[in-house]
């Protein structure tokens, strides 16, 4: 509990960007470490800046600010996680400005196998929501069990999400100030309903104005937590077009929808298509191909029809690799898998998804997985 609070305490103090943040703590391994250094950090960390050491100096005002955070979170049952805890999105640690503290009120597994995000124009037309009505619809008929998220902005965001719970897939809203108010407060229905239905996330504290800043911020969430981000639509400039960009930066799979030429929501999306920076899709099928889920697909077609499983199934290279691992040191995380075999974690949970399906693995609890001998 010390070190949670040592963490939210961090991400409080002064003059630190993520990156330098993120960094600090890995270096160190934990919050507690930095706290204890607080006063000689540039004896421990050969090229700590002045304006650093200066920042860890004044822990004071950020440790009352994290006790007031914690008695919040412990009355309204949110969860405080850092990336040291199994709950964690396992994606973001890749990122290298991943937030140190998410805090998350809902039910859903931020580590599903299946992650993508639908984001774009708080414009949207009503070409862009029967994208989105459809694209939901098709997608449902092959993976019913992946988390959709957005910023539960006007819009695409809010479009997606409410076709997300019409379809029932559990939903992610990533929000742009605390838990403490919903923003805009048109959606806070909605948003009850996600709670019990997927979830809300955030890394900013109670009482945080949704400031202009903090969208772009939370922007990167959006894009970190997923296997991919769709644009459905965006005028030439705006918001989605940014998580776009930030997602390419972390190596996700990006795409957008296109539009009419010389309509003003889809210029960017044909844009992003012109300049190789967004593959196109049409539907979920493409976006299934594209993504090369057809495999896990079929598997998924064949468990809703109640096929049997093989007893002896065949492995491939590398999901030869994961059970080697397994059967030598069990019940491990994904991300943990992902480092010894040496690939990136959406992969890995693509694997893991297809062993659970041919029986020869199963999660637990904490993102786990147990290789049934």
């Amino acid at each position: 509990m010390q070190e949670l609070l040592y963490t939210m305490a961090l991400t409080r103090i002064s003059n630190f960007n993520f990156a330098t943040a993120l960094a600090l703590y890995q270096q160190l391994g934990s919050a507690t470490a930095i706290y204890e250094h607080r006063n000689d950090i540039g004896d421990v960390i050969s090229d700590c800046t002045p304006r650093l050491i200066a920042a860890l100096k004044d822990w004071d005002e950020p440790m009352k600010r994290a006790e007031m955070e914690m008695e919040f979170i412990k009355k309204h049952n949110i969860k405080a996680l850092t990336p040291a805890s199994p709950d964690y999105p396992q994606r973001l640690t890749e990122c290298c400005d991943a937030p140190l503290v998410v805090y998350f009120k809902g039910n859903a597994d931020l580590n599903n196998a299946k992650v993508l995000n639908i984001i774009g124009t708080r414009n949207c037309t009503t070409y862009g929501q029967d994208l989105i009505r459809r694209f939901c619809k098709e997608l449902k008929e092959m993976f019913p069990n992946v988390l959709i998220v957005s910023g539960l902005a006007y819009g695409v965001d809010i479009h997606a999400h409410r076709q997300a719970l019409e379809n029932n897939f559990e939903t992610i809203g990533v929000l742009a100030h605390g838990l403490d108010t919903i923003y805009p407060s048109a959606h806070r229905d909605t948003a009850k309903t996600m709670v019990n239905k997927g979830g809300l996330l955030t890394e900013f504290m109670t009482m945080t104005k949704a400031d202009k800043v903090n969208f772009v911020r939370r922007n990167r969430i959006v894009a970190g937590m997923s296997d991919a981000t769709i644009l459905v639509e965006s005028a030439n400039k705006g918001g989605g077009l940014i998580t776009c960009g930030i997602a390419r930066s972390y190596n996700r799979d990006v795409f957008a929808f296109p539009g009419a030429v010389g309509a003003k929501y889809s210029e960017g999306c044909n844009r992003l298509i012109r300049d190789n920076e967004a593959a196109l899709i049409t539907s979920a099928e493409d976006f299934v191909k594209a993504m090369d889920w057809q495999d896990d697909a079929i598997l998924q077609k064949a468990k809703q029809l109640g096929i049997e499983r093989s007893l002896f199934p065949d492995f491939t290279d590398e999901e030869q690799a994961i059970v080697g691992l397994l059967n030598k040191r069990n019940d491990l995380q994904a991300n943990i898998i992902a480092v010894e075999i040496g690939q990136p974690i959406n992969k890995v949970t693509a694997l893991l998804f297809q062993l659970e399906m041919k029986g020869a693995v199963k999660p637990l609890a904490g993102g786990m997985y147990h290789l049934i001998k």
